[in-house]
């Protein structure tokens, strides 16, 4: 019997019922289900670094936007608080549109 130990999505165990197979679930508490989400989160993007196409890639971002979702909710925060906070960082430190991937950093004494 394949042990999960993991978070899944609300239609999982009717598509397991719908197999004629048994499981084992659990309803989370709240400070287990944001730990949950965490590491569901994750193991997402995992998969989508892992992806091997476009379609793969995003297939996994919907994913990854679905545990947002379900973490703003859980953490009280509505999807227009977190765009607004997104924008807000994008405002002060930039987004990543320019595609820069810093090398190194010269320190003030000379060296690396």
């Amino acid at each position: 019997m394949p042990v999960y130990n993991k978070l899944v999505r609300d239609k999982i165990l009717e598509m397991i019922e719908e197999k004629g197979l048994s499981y084992y679930a659990r309803t989370l508490e709240s400070e287990e289900f944001i730990k949950a989400i965490k590491t569901k989160m994750i193991e997402e993007a995992t998969e989508f670094h892992e992806a091997k196409n476009s379609q793969e890639s995003v297939e996994e971002l919907t994913d990854l936007l679905e545990l947002i979702h379900t973490a703003i909710r859980v953490l009280g925060v509505s999807f227009e608080e977190l765009e607004a906070m997104r924008e807000q960082k994008k405002k002060i430190r930039g987004g990543f549109e320019k595609r820069i991937f810093l090398l190194d950093v010269e320190d003030q004494s000379g060296s690396l």
